[in-house]
């Protein structure tokens, strides 16, 4: 199938949306008609434009009202049709796409209605154009994809036929059926992929404001496309999205995620069965960019917790503190990738490295799915670790674990501390906090890229507004990725990303054998505090003995019980130019995060924030 993108899906001029979707590999625009009218141009600039793109117009969109309307103002529509057919020439675009009636005026009579759509598809054929009839989700009394279907069988126009948009068609309910059964493949005039979260919500809010791209929602646009598919189907896949997120974003990146939703539901629709695919099993490091003594304070904190310089780098200025399977880098080199993410951010989380086990075949998804390697200053004999752009401004690096050797074997010299550390034993999750116009593409990127699952959004209180939150996690569930968004400028994500300067990695979370052994190691200085009525409330809550009440209150540790009887117990570190550790212990077949006490987390680390605000 051919690949089409909607002007209304993109942020900016209408030269610069063409030139987006060109970048991006589209082979088809449809003008949305706001784009045009707005353009400082004429029509035949905006067709020698899309031509010197490589782009196909390949439709003018939406008009509506059309159908069943009494006189003066059905001869009124008649007549503005026939000037946008005009319109349509000078584009040099043959298909018309035309909506259902909302207008107060407009008949039920469905012989009228198709009589008109049968006389507006005469006067396209004259012309040597297609019709296109489309039911709006709100429509006034065409709404469903199945009546409309009916009105364009009773018009009986070679010339016209229906427009499939599936959120109008999954925002109602409607199942595949008419499609499947009744709707021939020579009457789809064009087909419009967009997908939304399941929402209980007014449908034209819903879908002016909530439309994502195949993949970021919850809507089964992939069993459309593969009835498509079996239909016979090789037309254009278009998007038409409306989403807040997506007008104040960047047209580039949007186009780009645009795509890789269509190269993700072309995949979808076509996997072979047993073919074996690349999989993420672990994470195999993650590195901080540091400058001269910028990062003590860190150092202090990991050293805390147990950690240890292990190892230092044979050519480069970058160091290793290991505890039980986790590896932290510290990079310090001047010429480096991690020197150019802390001139931009300040000491922070700039890499995260994945293992896999098979990095030829994820480097080759990588690249099918259009994302941008970076290659390595290796010296002599050391790996050259690929990695591609992450999220933000971060790197995602790829090893593959052989079984003979680790990646510090190869590159990194041992310097003999032995110490045994806190007990802390392997990363359990890392949190990512993400700005609202990065939400959708981060969860997709972990979904397309590395076949993650990705959670249901959830909203969590923080005292300065809500934080939506959902993770993404591995299909052996090893690699865990909770991703945090908030509007509300004070919220913890946002306080990050102001003092970041952008989306990034905010936590980092180690499961260890003996939480109460972990926090009194740690120090009372370095966790962050608990109030003394968290403990009364999970007493009341839970009904926990007094003895454990007294050791988790002694350590500020937090407590979360599922209703199996699995039992987590969890603290968190105090903050470290805007990132934080968390130290978990899961008991019972634990799963979950400790949701229930997100509000108490980042209550304390406002008054964290507010005490050191004052202190400045």
């Amino acid at each position: 199938m051919k690949t089409a993108l909607a002007t209304v899906t993109l942020s900016g001029s209408l030269p610069a949306k063409l030139e987006a979707a060109a970048a991006a590999g589209f082979q088809g625009i449809e003008i949305f008609e706001n784009d045009l009218t707005q353009f400082d141009g004429s029509p035949a600039d905006v067709r020698r434009i899309a031509q010197d793109l490589g782009l196909e117009i390949i439709a003018l969109q939406p008009f509506r009202d059309m159908e069943g309307m009494p006189e003066p103002y059905r001869s009124q529509k008649l007549r503005y049709i026939q000037r946008k057919f005009e319109l349509m020439h000078e584009l040099g675009t043959d298909r018309f796409l035309m909506c259902s009636n909302v207008s107060p005026y407009a008949s039920n009579d469905r012989s009228q209605c198709a009589a008109d759509l049968h006389e507006i598809a005469e006067l396209a054929a004259k012309e040597g154009l297609r019709v296109g009839y489309e039911a709006l989700a709100w429509g006034r009394h065409i709404a469903d994809y199945e009546d409309a279907w009916d009105l364009i069988k009773r018009a009986d126009h070679p010339n016209l036929g229906i427009n499939l948009d599936t959120f109008h068609m999954f925002a109602r309910g409607n199942t595949l059926d008419c499609l499947r059964d009744e709707i021939p493949v020579d009457k789809i005039a064009l087909v419009q992929v967009a997908d939304a979260p399941i929402m209980q919500m007014d449908v034209l809010q819903y879908s002016r404001h909530f439309r994502c791209f195949p993949g970021q929602g919850d809507l089964p646009v992939v069993e459309f496309v593969q009835c498509l598919k079996e239909k016979g189907f090789d037309d254009y896949l278009s998007h038409e999205i409306f989403n807040d997120e997506f007008r104040s974003s960047s047209p580039k990146e949007k186009a780009v995620d645009g795509m890789r939703s269509l190269i993700w539901l072309e995949e979808q629709t076509s996997k072979q069965p047993n073919l074996p695919e690349p999989e993420i099993v672990d994470v195999e490091f993650v590195e901080f960019a540091i400058e001269g003594d910028s990062g003590e304070e860190l150092i202090q904190l990991c050293e805390s917790l147990g950690f240890r310089e292990t190892h230092r780098h044979r050519s480069k200025n970058v160091s290793l503190m290991r505890q039980g399977d986790i590896n932290l880098i510290l990079n310090r080199e001047p010429e480096s990738l991690a020197h150019e993410h802390y001139q931009l951010h300040g000491v922070s989380v700039c890499a995260l490295a994945l293992a896999t086990n098979d990095l030829k075949a994820m480097l080759e998804r990588a690249d099918r799915y259009h994302l941008k390697r970076f290659a390595n200053q290796a010296g002599p004999g050391e790996l050259n670790i690929p990695a591609l752009r992450g999220v933000g401004d971060s790197l995602v690096y790829f090893v593959e674990r052989s079984g003979k050797f680790r990646f510090f074997d190869i590159d990194f010299v041992p310097v003999g501390d032995k110490s045994t550390g806190l007990g802390l034993a392997r990363i359990d999750h890392i949190g990512q906090s993400v700005a609202n116009t990065d939400f959708l593409s981060t969860s997709f990127f972990y979904k397309s890229l590395f076949d993650f699952t990705i959670e249901p959004s959830q909203d969590l209180p923080d005292i300065y507004g809500l934080v939506v939150s959902r993770t993404a996690e591995s299909r052996n569930g090893r690699v865990r990725i909770p991703i945090n968004m908030s509007e509300a400028r004070q919220t913890s994500p946002q306080r990050f990303i102001q003092r970041s300067k952008g989306s990034g990695f905010q936590q980092i979370a180690f499961e260890c054998e003996d939480i109460f052994t972990a926090a009194a190691g740690v120090g009372a200085n370095r966790v962050l505090p608990v109030p003394a009525n968290y403990y009364r409330d999970i007493e009341a809550k839970f009904g926990l003995e007094p003895e454990l009440l007294v050791r988790l209150k002694q350590h500020n540790l937090l407590y979360d019980r599922n209703e199996e009887g699995g039992e987590f117990f969890h603290f968190y570190t105090v903050e470290t130019h805007g990132v934080f550790f968390e130290v978990v212990q899961r008991k019972g077949g634990y799963n979950r995060y400790g949701e229930a006490n997100a509000h108490i987390r980042f209550a304390a680390q406002a008054r964290q924030n507010a005490l050191q605000d004052a202190l400045e």
